[in-house]
């Protein structure tokens, strides 16, 4: 029997997030996946992963502008365009990559307002026998999946509530406020950007979707906030600046040499500041947020996300009828004074004295309360899904999967109204019915 031939790929947006799929797609699956050519707006990066991808022992590929991505996908005969691109852009390349005939697979979030979500919804539909696939890869983390397992189980009964609160640390949450994130054009907020990834998990574990949505919050710890509080100091952007000696918020590119190669060593190209002042001027996003979803079988969800915490992790509880489901993982204590100046999961960005833990329990009517043991988890790529999740996008050997992890452009969709949903309800103060921003009806 004849192999079939590896499906061709191309990539648009060549940041460091590009780096985990061209790995992926040049190592581990290189015997069903060809890398065929990447595009991005500045010349500097492409070359970059290009470099990389000969310390891999593979091949370079051709480069393009990102103005030519249509051409690129003709061209190179692309069967998958991979986007990783800054999040409003989104839609304009899974759209075109639609209409050139090709797949693709999204970085998540799927894009950052109601027109762009319904752009590729109606590219989609017009494109029969072509995919959308949004990365949500904490579907692919073992604790979320045995949380899924038990759900399904009926151990808890019928869910009646769900708390979710997510904290990032001020050396994690403070990163969307030093690049590109923190205008809410770019990003959508990080009720889009960062919190979709939540609603996406919920709208997974419960099976449902949002119907109503309120919110609440506020820029209270950086931006301009940071003057009441102690910590802004006079700088616009860390590298050369003297008023960033010492400080703890300040990103020192130069001494990272990954993101030194990616981003400061090709500013001469577009002028990006990749280590903007996290307290200067010009955040136009929220780090202090709450929000109240009610679904659409009744269940309700009450959900916090701090970007300023001392320490990094997330508390999920679900109520139900028969008991509950209570899910905590500290993933750092603390932010050691070492990493504070680093990225995470950058090489050398977390410190061993930070510690951490993780724990599922059942807590069932009268009866103790129940742990449960969880295998397959890892500190590596988000507790080990990333490689899960790659092997699930990229394979085409992959056996189906009763937890339903894949996520398309609807999934992708319910997630997006959910954060722009509460963003309209920070704006107006009032509770927002998800069908009158987008109706994904027609789209089932």
């Amino acid at each position: 029997m004849s192999l079939s031939p590896r499906r061709r790929y191309a990539l648009v947006g060549a940041g460091a997030r590009a780096g985990l799929f061209l790995r992926a797609l040049t190592t581990d699956h290189a015997d069903v996946a060809e890398l065929v050519a990447l595009a991005d707006t500045n010349p500097a990066r492409p070359a970059v992963h290009n470099n990389r991808l000969r310390a891999l022992g593979a091949a370079p590929v051709p480069v393009y502008d990102a103005g030519d991505f249509a051409e690129m996908l003709k061209r190179e005969r692309v069967d998958v365009a991979l986007v990783t691109t800054v999040d409003r852009y989104h839609d304009h390349y899974v759209a075109t990559a639609l209409e050139a005939g090709c797949d693709a697979i999204t970085e998540k979030p799927m894009t950052v307002d109601v027109a762009g979500c319904r752009r590729i919804l109606d590219a989609a539909r017009r494109a029969p026998g072509r995919s959308v696939r949004v990365t949500f890869n904490y579907r692919y983390n073992p604790l979320h999946e045995a949380v899924k397992r038990i759900l399904l189980s009926g151990e808890i009964g019928e869910v009646g509530s769900v708390h979710f609160e997510w904290l990032l640390d001020v050396r994690h949450g403070a990163d969307y406020f030093r690049r590109w994130h923190r205008d809410k054009a770019n990003s959508g907020g990080l009720l889009v950007h960062k919190a979709s990834h939540h609603f996406d998990l919920v709208n997974w574990w419960l099976d449902d979707e949002p119907e109503q949505v309120f919110a609440a919050g506020r820029l209270f710890f950086y931006g301009e906030p940071g003057r009441r509080h102690g910590y802004a100091r006079d700088y616009e952007r860390a590298h050369g600046a003297p008023g960033a000696e010492g400080d703890p918020f300040a990103l020192r590119l130069a001494d990272e040499p990954g993101l030194r190669e990616l981003y400061l060593d090709a500013e001469q190209h577009d002028g990006y500041h990749r280590d903007q002042n996290v307290f200067a001027g010009g955040v136009s996003i929220e780090d202090d947020m709450a929000v109240l979803v009610r679904y659409a079988r009744g269940a309700s969800m009450s959900y916090h996300l701090t970007a300023y915490a001392p320490w990094e992790g997330y508390r999920v509880m679900f109520n139900g009828s028969r008991g509950r489901l209570e899910l905590e993982v500290v993933e750092s204590d603390h932010v050691a004074p070492a990493a504070a100046a680093g990225v995470k999961g950058e090489p050398g960005a977390e410190s061993t004295a930070e510690k951490g833990f993780k724990r599922l329990l059942v807590r069932p009517y009268w009866a103790p309360p129940r742990e449960v043991a969880v295998d397959g988890l890892s500190r590596a790529g988000h507790g080990g899904a990333d490689v899960r999740m790659l092997s699930d996008l990229i394979r085409p050997d992959a056996t189906v999967d009763p937890l339903g992890r894949s996520a398309g452009a609807v999934d992708g969709a319910r997630a997006l109204l959910t954060g722009l949903a509460g963003n309209e309800s920070l704006a107006t103060a009032e509770a927002v019915r998800v069908k009158n921003l987008l109706d994904l009806t027609e789209y089932r």
